[in-house]
């Protein structure tokens, strides 16, 4: 149950631009910033008898629809996607310093024993993974503060989505052909 219910949160979070974009011909801004609010409110709750990387990152998200909610403006909701990227950044580059790196957090899921090779490997794709954040947070503040509505959703609601599965598809093919022998 907790798994539909992380899913289906998951992707109705994920089709937030759109919701932004159909949304403003209906509702306030603040009704649609109480509307993300419930469901990272449920997600934290789902999320809550474990001990989850994710909790502060939905805290803060939270925090920052209560701000939405209290301005009630149209362009605090466009800074979304680029609080999302910076707080990833934040937490995928914490791990650096702090490690294991996230990515190796990850991997040792599936493999406990993860040789050196795989450490260091991990260590860089977490490294890749803080320079899309950095890319893309920074092309989703200018779509918030200088393009439109449109411009905006279609990037953060669309084409960023489609990068990110490109760097997720693209890592996977390099570990498959780099680490045959884990297999």
């Amino acid at each position: 149950m907790r798994l539909f219910i992380n899913g289906l949160i998951g992707l109705l979070t994920l089709i937030y631009p759109f919701a932004v974009y159909v949304g403003i011909n209906y509702f306030e801004p603040w009704k649609i910033a109480v509307m993300l609010i419930v469901l990272l409110g449920i997600k934290l709750a789902v999320s809550y008898s474990e001990q989850h990387w994710s909790r502060p990152l939905l805290i803060a998200a939270m925090v920052y629809c209560g701000f939405a909610i209290w301005s009630n403006d149209l362009v605090t909701l466009r800074f979304y996607p680029a609080l999302i990227n910076a707080m990833s950044l934040l937490v995928f580059s914490w791990s650096l310093v702090s490690p294991p790196s996230l990515i190796e957090r990850f991997a040792r899921i599936q493999h406990p024993d993860l040789p050196p090779e795989g450490v260091i490997y991990t260590r860089r794709v977490t490294q890749v993974w803080c320079g899309f954040f950095i890319i893309n947070g920074s092309i989703a503040l200018a779509t918030a503060l200088w393009s439109s509505v449109e411009v905006w959703s279609l990037y953060n609601g669309f084409i960023a989505y489609l990068l990110m599965g490109a760097l997720f598809a693209g890592e996977y093919i390099v570990r498959m052909r780099t680490q045959k022998h884990v297999r």
